[in-house]
């Protein structure tokens, strides 16, 4: 049986904003449902705290 395919879902990646480049996560959103640029408050290792992720392009 063939797998369903994924539809609308686009991997994307969310880049830290007080130290760019030190802290990167990968997820997915719906590109239909949420058009505008996903932030994220999401823990930075380097920082070890927690800091604000924004959509990459």
């Amino acid at each position: 049986m063939a797998s369903k395919a994924k539809g609308n879902r686009e991997t994307i990646i969310l880049e830290c904003t007080e130290a760019p480049g030190t802290s990167r996560y990968n997820t997915e959103k719906n590109k239909r449902k949420h058009t505008e640029r996903l932030e994220l408050m999401k823990y930075n290792p380097t920082l070890r705290k927690h800091t604000l992720h924004r959509e990459k392009k």
